[in-house]
């Protein structure tokens, strides 16, 4: 399987109190995941992928109900949100195959999505432009994060094992993909999400857009009414 190519050193440089805020906030959750989960990429990825699908959700519901208060054109924004959300939480079905997640770390997944949840709703009512940067910079993270999990993979420390059917199905990956391929086309997600989001803060700040990562494909999943059409 050929790798997607990204750009490993995007990286936006803070700009005024709003981009320092969502940077210093993204650390803090990154030493905290490091502390927690240490070389565990696995099980880090299982819940912070939970964490991950919260903000394209939160984003989608407020522009979706601030369009319907003010009888605008969404300007796509809504459904890319949602495919985002969607996206991450297929990341998230595909390590659960993976890492089998402890009785502990379920416990914590439904205690952090809970208070993650009604922080960053809080925070897009505050201050769309930080919510965004925040993801942005998340994602940031999460590529790096991933680019790890390859050096473990490549290096034997973690076992290269052969890919779920979920995520064979959903990114159309050949019967003998495995692990390090997985990983692959979820760090490319990642960076596609890292360059919208910033993207996105950007065009609130009325700031240049930039370059958007491409996604790689994948399975479009449909509602019930469609599959039974």
């Amino acid at each position: 399987m050929t790798a997607p190519f990204i750009d490993l050193s995007v990286h936006h440089q803070p700009k005024g109190v709003s981009d320092r805020i969502a940077y210093g906030f993204t650390k803090v959750l990154r030493w905290t995941a490091d502390t927690f989960f240490a070389e565990r990429y696995g099980h880090r990825a299982v819940v912070l992928e939970t964490v991950a699908a919260v903000p394209g959700m939160v984003g989608a519901t407020i522009n979706h109900l601030a369009c319907l208060r003010r009888m605008c054109d969404d300007k796509g924004w809504i459904k890319t949100l949602m495919d985002e959300a969607e996206n991450e939480r297929m990341h998230l079905m595909t390590f659960i195959e993976i890492s089998k997640p402890t009785v502990f770390e379920r416990a914590v997944i439904i205690g952090v999505q809970w208070v993650f949840y009604l922080f960053f709703f809080a925070l897009y009512l505050v201050s769309s432009k930080t919510a965004h940067r925040v993801v942005g910079y998340f994602e940031e993270e999460a590529v790096i994060s991933y680019t790890h999990y390859l050096a473990e993979i490549d290096e034997g420390r973690s076992e290269n094992v052969p890919a779920p059917e979920i995520a064979k199905r959903y990114w159309s990956l050949p019967d003998t993909a495995t692990l390090r391929d997985v990983v692959l086309v979820v760090r490319a997600d990642e960076a596609h999400h890292r360059d919208v989001n910033h993207g996105f803060a950007n065009e609130i700040a009325g700031l240049p857009v930039g370059k958007i990562a491409e996604c790689p494909p994948h399975a479009e999943l449909q509602p019930n009414w469609k599959q039974a059409a």
